[in-house]
Order: C-alpha cells, then sequence, then structure tokens
C-alpha cells in the first residue's frame, strides 16, 4: 500500500485511488495536490442510497496500514446503520456550551420568574462559563463538572447550585432535542453537605438595630477617614457623618416587622397597599399571587412615606433618549444603607465567628421566630411568611384573616417595643399622609 500511495502523482484534477482488498478505502487527490486518506460508503441500502465520504486524515500524518485500519472501523460502523460522515458533520455543527446556556437562559426568562433567571444567568456565567464557553456542549464531562465542583468547595452551597443549574439545563436541552442524548454531567455529582444556617435577633439585637436605623436616617452613622488611604481634606469629624434617606430606612423596618422577602417589598407598589384592610396585595411573588398582612407599626412605617414614586420604595428614575422622565424601576438592592446600618447595630461579621453576620433576610426569620415564641403555631406563622408547602400553606388555607391580623399585631407589636418604635403608636390611630400623585 505504501508503494502504491508513494507513486500517485497529482496531475491538476481530482480523482481517487482505490484500495484493492478493502472496498471503500482510497486516496483523494485534489487538482491543488493535496492528497488525503478517505472511507467511501452509502448511507443505506440500495444504489439510490447517497454516497458519502469521511476525510481520514492527510497523506504523511499517518501510515497506510493506520488509515486502513480507521477506515474498517469507519466501514464497520455503516454494516451496523449508522452515517459516520453526518455524525461528524453534525458534531462539527454542534453547538457549543456558551450558546447552550444562551438558548437556556432565554427560555428560562420566558418561562420563569425573573430572579430565577437572574440566579442562573449568574451562576452559568460566573462559573461554567470561563470554563467550557468555546467547547461543544455534547463534550463536557462528569469529570469536568467534578473537577468544577470540586474547585468550589471553599463555597458548598454555590458548588451545589451551579451543580443542579447544569444538571437541569443538560435535562432541558435533551429533552428539547437541543443536543443529543447523552449523559448528563451533572446527574451524577455528588453534592456537598451544606449546613443550614438560622440567624435570629435577640431582643437586644433588635434595640441596637432598631436605634441604629434611626440614628442613620437622622443624624447620620459616625466615620473615620480610611488611614491606609491619604486624605488632603477631611471633613471635619462632627461633620463625619453618613444619612441614609428614609425609605431605605422604612424598607428594613418592613422587612422584620412584615416578614416580607426583599423584592415583596422593593417591587412594591402603592397600588398595592390597603392600609384599611391591613395588607399587602401582591400579584406575583416568588410563591406566586399572595398577602402580607400589615401590623399596625409596618402602617405606621408606611404613613410616614410620601408617595413620590409609582413605588413604596423609589427606585431609580429613567429618562428617554430625548431626556424626559420615564415610568422608574424598582430599586435592586439596599446593600450600603443596610451594611451601614448592620455594622451600627454591631450585628456585621466577626472574626471568631463569621456566621454572627445578619443578613436581610434573616430579618424575615426574626419575625417569625417572634411569632413562635409567642405561642403562635406553625400553622399562623407559615401562613404570614406566605409558604406554599404542604407542610405549610396548603395545610392552613382555611385559616382566616382576623386570626391572622392578630398573630400579626403581636408579632409587630414585641418588634416594635424591641426596636424603640412605640413612642408613634398612640392609641392604635395610624396617620395616613397624602401623596403627591
Amino acid at each position: 500500500m505504501k508503494r502504491t500511495v508513494d507513486a500517485i502523482k497529482p496531475d491538476g484534477t481530482d480523482f481517487y485511488v482505490f484500495d484493492s482488498e478493502l472496498i471503500g478505502f482510497g486516496v483523494r487527490v485534489r487538482k491543488t495536490g493535496g492528497m488525503s486518506y478517505i472511507a467511501r460508503y452509502r448511507a443505506g441500502s440500495g444504489r439510490s442510497a447517497p454516497v458519502r465520504r469521511v476525510t481520514i486524515a492527510p497523506i504523511g500524518k499517518i501510515t497506510p496500514d493506520q488509515a486502513r485500519e480507521m477506515a474498517k472501523d469507519i466501514l464497520a460502523s455503516v454494516v451496523k446503520g449508522e452515517d459516520p460522515a453526518k455524525k461528524k458533520s453534525d458534531q462539527k455543527n454542534a453547538i457549543t456550551f456558551e450558546e447552550l446556556v444562551k438558548h437556556f437562559l432565554a427560555n428560562v426568562e420566558a418561562k420563569k420568574k425573573p430572579n430565577t433567571h437572574y440566579l442562573y444567568s449568574h451562576l452559568l456565567n460566573t462559573y461554567a462559563v470561563p470554563e467550557w464557553g468555546k467547547r461543544k456542549a455534547e463534550a463536557v464531562s462528569p469529570q469536568d463538572v467534578a473537577v468544577l465542583h470540586l474547585g468550589l468547595k471553599a463555597k458548598p452551597t454555590t458548588a451545589n447550585r451551579v451543580r443542579n443549574v447544569l444538571a437541569t439545563m443538560y435535562t432541558w436541552a435533551m429533552k428539547g432535542n437541543v443536543i443529543g442524548k447523552m449523559e448528563n454531567p451533572a446527574a451524577g455529582i455528588e453534592k456537598y453537605r451544606e449546613t443550614s444556617r438560622e440567624r435570629y435577633l435577640s431582643g437586644d439585637e433588635m434595640l441596637r438595630l432598631g436605634d441604629a436605623i434611626e440614628e442613620a436616617e437622622t443624624v447620620g452613622v459616625p466615620w473615620d477617614p480610611d488611614p491606609a488611604k491619604k486624605v488632603k481634606h477631611a471633613p471635619k469629624p462632627e461633620n463625619r457623618r453618613t444619612i441614609i434617606e428614609p425609605a431605605a430606612a422604612a424598607a428594613i423596618r418592613l422587612f422584620i416587622l412584615t416578614g416580607a422577602r426583599l423584592r415583596e417589598i422593593l417591587h412594591l407598589t402603592w397600588d398595592m397597599v390597603d392600609i384599611e384592610r391591613s395588607l399587602l396585595l401582591l400579584p406575583d411573588s416568588k410563591t406566586g399571587k399572595k398577602s402580607i398582612v400589615l401590623n399596625a407599626p409596618a402602617k405606621i412605617v408606611l404613613a410616614n412615606l410620601p408617595r413620590v414614586d409609582r413605588y413604596v420604595i423609589p427606585g431609580k428614575p429613567r429618562r428617554s433618549k430625548d431626556g424626559k422622565e420615564m415610568e422608574s424601576r424598582p430599586r435592586s438592592d439596599l446593600n450600603r444603607p443596610w451594611r451601614l446600618v448592620r455594622k451600627r447595630a454591631g450585628l456585621a461579621a466577626d472574626v471568631d465567628n463569621p456566621h454572627f453576620r445578619v443578613r436581610i433576610h434573616d430579618l424575615r426569620h426574626t419575625h417569625a421566630s417572634v411569632g413562635v415564641g409567642a405561642s403562635y403555631g406553625l400553622p399562623i406563622v407559615g401562613k404570614l411568611l406566605g409558604h406554599t408547602q404542604a407542610r405549610t400553606t396548603e395545610r392552613y388555607a382555611h385559616l382566616e384573616t382576623d386570626p391572622l391580623i392578630a398573630a400579626s399585631e403581636v408579632i409587630g407589636g414585641r418588634i416594635a417595643d424591641a426596636m424603640g418604635l412605640r413612642k408613634d403608636l398612640k392609641d392604635n390611630v395610624v396617620p395616613i399622609k397624602k401623596g403627591k400623585g
């Protein structure tokens, strides 16, 4: 065979030279002079079946004997009913991991809640796409996912979430024929054990938090210049104070007084507030349509907020290209005011106890813990928090609003006492401010 190959000379045309022993194995000679080993076959039975060719390798890259063995494997697969040329073409045109992520996130954005889309997008684009973005999606193996998962061992919760999203994405892609059937590369990855973190504020901590919020929205929280930075004209000590806006202070109070989630307050609009019925009527939330019960202290917080925007907690105004003001967007977070207040209240992370740090979501836990501590059963507290799992809300759907309001009043009253808010509550009268719009 080697002598036959060496004897082939290009003549300025395209032609083939086939092996006399292995039918379908040969050499393709191009008019440019390039020569490659090929395997030729019919994709199907009968003369009407299309002729396919698979390029094995250029002459000189491998020996004729090596090429013949590879051709045997290709032609044997044809006998089994496969189409090697089509398979090779499909692999070449298969979508990359980055493209799969874009398709998947587009589907999530259309069918899931915005927070779910944000979480999936963050996890995939932060941790997975940088690793395998240009690789074919079907080429990502369980070993690849295992290495990524192990690399995130310092963040076990994040590692498990990345693993879960990858498993979900590949299941979706295979069901929708976006990629071919394959082993889900994330399905067999063992998860890290996650330690549940339940953080509740004590009575003393709630009092400190209440004092810190009041100080931050009135006189401001004092600060000192960073000694590592050279500041030529630092303000005088008496002028070194940071004041947070009243809406931010109100949002923090509403979290703990109502047990609401972050987005439920930041996306709250005034048309969802029903003071007379003591309810926040949310058309959509993490658990779907729901109502949040308002106690007297929470109603006072809302009554003291001016209606300067459609959102209860005003977001950033938007402007069109011609400079005209458009409908505002909801506020995205409360990171800066919350960190300021948390640090002032002594609720930030401690060097010796990093889990001491209080998150905004822990205010929701605190609301629930006060309710349970006040001898209200889990059915009542679960209903107030808007749980939808069978062991909570579904079992207690028959509960009426009156006992919920009573429970919320006690919880709100105790929190208000702990935070020093009772001085604003006189004779249970809730003053309502007239809004501008």
